[in-house]
């Protein structure tokens, strides 16, 4: 009965974790959107392209800001003040050499892509790790609590000072420069945020005795990120070398469209998946329940996203971004045909990570490391769709890997994760053959209400097929959001 109890209240917990991560990442992300989407129209495709060239080099220096270290705090079974307090200096050494590293290097990278302006504003942004010690550790702390509710509030906070900037500076005529003062009027706002929110301004220490595993976990993490980066950046660093701003702009603006689910709201519920997969470690069998219904869930709402987006690029993009933009539709298109093998793969690395096999994300991204510049390096010369192509052509073999590699540590079969995903794939199928169906019979000239038609009808259809299909999936998704109608918590 005590054990009963003791799931019901952890499945109470998670539950209560997802909604307050997954709710205000909805809310913070729909704020950003709207003046993400308004700043796209008043800057042209050569500032987004000239700011991806800057992006490329703050990525590689942010996966060195030690937020594996942050993340070991999460990972063990008990912590001290000491572990909390050297891991602040952990993350206040890296964080300062880093910032000053990028302020040095800066006209190198200017050089690099022959544009001189990067440089200035690499320069700026080196300012943004100052800010990463105030946010890493207090959200490791928050998330190790499970207390999603006070990161809920600093985030939409944070994202609501960095919409507003952005808004501000677009309309007054910044430009580029819109795109490097937003994100760091949101990232100093979070950094205080969680630092009031946490109680997490601690003392740091730079005595590192026995602080092994702690380095360990990190470090494994770290390498992982850097793999990762060469995965993700790689098409930024070729394709910057090739191609001329405004068709690096149209490109990255489409891979921002085509991975707005998988890179903004995956990413949340993987930081509540870690957690409770960490707090589980020791029930394998409640890994795996957790690990497969997570899935279903997951794949369910990602797969019509995608599909969704692929038929209806056209009048999304025209109706959304403007005009000057119509050139993305076939990227868009592309794109979004890539991004559920992105979505799958992704789900891996929490449950393997929590259980102790961090190298697991370490291979995984060492694949994806050699398999994406390779892809990219080939495809380059065909332009930016061909480089939409390559994530096509070659990121299912990232998933392979990655899946492979996993799947036995978590103790899931291929057939059960493939019956996980039958479902969503089976409905998404279904909706598209429908959306395109009424798209050809009911011709409708304006983007914005043939955009409306086509959602409203593939919503409908979508909705009506996995009422037949997934009930069971449905009942686990109403438990989640209303806590009836699902039994006990799928965890």
């Amino acid at each position: 009965m005590a054990d009963t109890n003791a799931q019901d209240s952890f499945g109470a917990r998670v539950r209560s974790a997802v909604l307050w991560r997954s709710g205000s990442q909805i809310v913070a992300q729909l704020v950003m959107w709207s003046a993400t989407f308004f700043v796209i129209r008043l800057l042209a495709p050569a500032d987004y392209g000239i700011f991806a060239m800057t992006q490329s080099i703050l990525v590689m220096f942010s996966l060195l800001n030690g937020y594996g270290f942050a993340s070991a705090l999460i990972q063990a079974e008990d912590i001290e003040d000491r572990q909390v307090r050297q891991v602040f200096g952990l993350l206040l050494l890296l964080n300062g050499g880093i910032a000053l590293l990028q302020f040095l290097l800066a006209p190198l990278a200017a050089d690099y892509y022959n544009q001189p302006v990067v440089a200035n504003m690499l320069r700026v942004q080196s300012l943004l790790y100052l800010s990463t010690p105030f946010v890493a550790l207090p959200t490791a702390l928050l998330s190790r609590a499970m207390d999603f509710r006070k990161q809920a509030q600093v985030n939409f906070l944070s994202s609501l000072a960095g919409a507003v900037t952005a808004l501000s500076l677009a309309l007054a005529g910044f430009g580029m420069w819109t795109l490097v003062i937003a994100p760091l009027v949101l990232f100093w706002t979070r950094a205080i945020g969680m630092t009031v929110a946490a109680r997490a301004l601690v003392l740091p220490s730079f005595r590192f005795l026995g602080a092994g595993a702690t380095v360990r976990f990190g470090g494994a993490m770290t390498l992982s990120q850097l793999l990762w980066f060469v995965q993700t950046q790689a098409d930024v660093f070729i394709g910057g070398r090739v191609l001329p701003p405004h068709q690096l702009g149209l490109y990255t603006t489409s891979l921002f469209l085509a991975q707005i689910l998988s890179s903004k709201f995956i990413p949340p519920l993987n930081e509540v998946a870690f957690t409770a997969y960490a707090r589980l470690q020791n029930d394998r069998a409640a890994v795996i329940r957790s690990f497969e219904t997570a899935t279903r869930i997951i794949m369910l709402v990602s797969l019509p996203f995608y599909a969704g987006l692929a038929i209806t690029a056209d009048p999304l993009v025209h109706a959304v971004l403007g005009e000057k933009w119509l050139e993305a539709v076939p990227i868009v298109r592309v794109l979004a045909l890539a991004m559920p093998f992105v979505t799958l793969q992704i789900l891996f690395a929490p449950a393997a990570t929590a259980l102790g096999r961090p190298r697991v994300q370490v291979y995984g991204a060492a694949a994806g490391a050699i398999v994406m510049p390779a892809a990219f390096a080939l495809s380059v010369g065909f332009g930016p769709v061909g480089m939409a192509w390559a994530w096509v052509l070659a990121f299912p073999l990232v998933l392979i890997v990655t899946a492979a590699l996993s799947l036995p540590i978590i103790g899931i079969s291929a057939g059960t994760l493939a019956r996980a995903i039958l479902p969503g794939l089976l409905a998404s199928a279904v909706m598209t053959g429908a959306v395109i169906l009424l798209d050809r019979m009911v011709p409708v000239g304006d983007p914005l209400l043939r955009l409306t038609m086509l959602a409203v009808a593939g919503a409908g259809c979508y909705a009506a097929v996995v009422l037949l299909i997934a009930r069971s999936t449905i009942a686990d998704i109403r438990w989640l959001v209303l806590r009836r109608g699902g039994g006990p918590a799928p965890a």
